[in-house]
């Protein structure tokens, strides 16, 4: 089970039309380049797909269009979260699990709890399901990290516990967790722009934000790093490299909704509290399209 989230897995974005409803057909959009251009596995209702400002109706409209569209040429995460243990196994249990390949968990965010409280709860909705849970760690979002030592102690003690989504920005914390870890436990890069150092060190993948706007390249970046073809994957990484500040400096998923209109994807449209990237970083996503499209 864990094989299938080896790779680039890319996070949807949720396209909204001009009346803040869900654009369907843009998302098929999207879904279809992806899984036409390599990526090996799709990630709905994570942060970038505005997953906090959707109600429990949108949401299951959402996971039944994803599940008929990709109909299953490519395995499904579905992202299940949240700071209240009960809650989050409680959404678990309400979905239909049919066609979902695994679970990806944010680290409870807002109320920081101790590493044996963040031990307890990942314990307690391991527990609730059967279906293979990716942890994912993102400090600057939670409030609080996932020591590697938790992350260790949860990878050998929980079979369905198949992997960690790191997102840290600590090169140190997750070349501690490769060193250690079990051997068939899945450490996946959160930050593109940490992609190839992460799989060199040893890294089974990543999920990806860029990955829905250049599928082709992203993916064939991660595939020659995990196959030992640096040459060619750093010529990749670098090609995206520019990308990278541009499209997380106004956050996330403000820059990637930017760029997705301009490769003429999906409208420009956020839910609130989240809006639109300055002219600036628009301008600046702007001419990086036009200066890879010449290269």
């Amino acid at each position: 089970m864990r094989n299938k989230f080896i790779g680039t897995g890319t996070a949807l974005v949720t396209p909204f039309l001009s009346n803040f409803k869900i654009d369907f057909k843009s998302l098929k959009s999207i879904i279809e380049n992806v899984i036409n251009n390599g990526v090996d596995y799709i990630v709905l209702l994570g942060t970038t797909g505005e997953s906090v400002s959707l109600n429990k109706s949108e949401k299951t409209e959402l996971i039944d269009f994803v599940k008929n569209q990709i109909n299953l040429r490519v395995p499904l995460v579905i992202g299940v979260g949240g700071n209240n243990t009960k809650k989050v196994i409680d959404e678990i249990n309400s979905i239909d699990l049919s066609k979902i390949d695994g679970i990806l968990s944010v680290s409870p965010y807002y109320n920081k709890p101790s590493q044996e409280g963040i031990y307890q709860h990942y314990k307690a909705i391991s527990e609730s399901t059967s279906l293979p849970i990716i942890i994912y760690n993102v400090p600057s979002r939670t409030g609080s990290n996932i020591n590697s030592s938790t992350t260790l102690k949860l990878s050998r003690n929980f079979k369905n516990i198949v992997g960690i989504k790191e997102a840290s920005g600590n090169i140190e914390q997750i070349m501690e967790i490769l060193k250690d870890k079990p051997e068939d436990f899945l450490v996946i890069s959160g930050d593109d722009s940490l992609t190839l150092s992460i799989t060199q060190l040893g890294g089974s993948g990543a999920i990806s934000v860029i990955a829905q706007a250049y599928p082709k390249e992203f993916s064939s970046m991660v595939k020659f790093s995990l196959e030992n073809n640096y040459k060619s994957s750093i010529k990749l990484h670098n090609k995206l490299y520019n990308f990278y500040k541009p499209l997380f400096d106004e956050g996330n998923p403000s820059g990637i909704k930017a760029l997705l209109s301009l490769l003429n994807f999906s409208k420009n449209i956020l839910r609130l509290p989240l809006v639109q990237v300055s002219e600036k970083t628009y301008n600046k996503l702007r001419n990086l399209i036009n200066s890879i499209n010449q290269s």
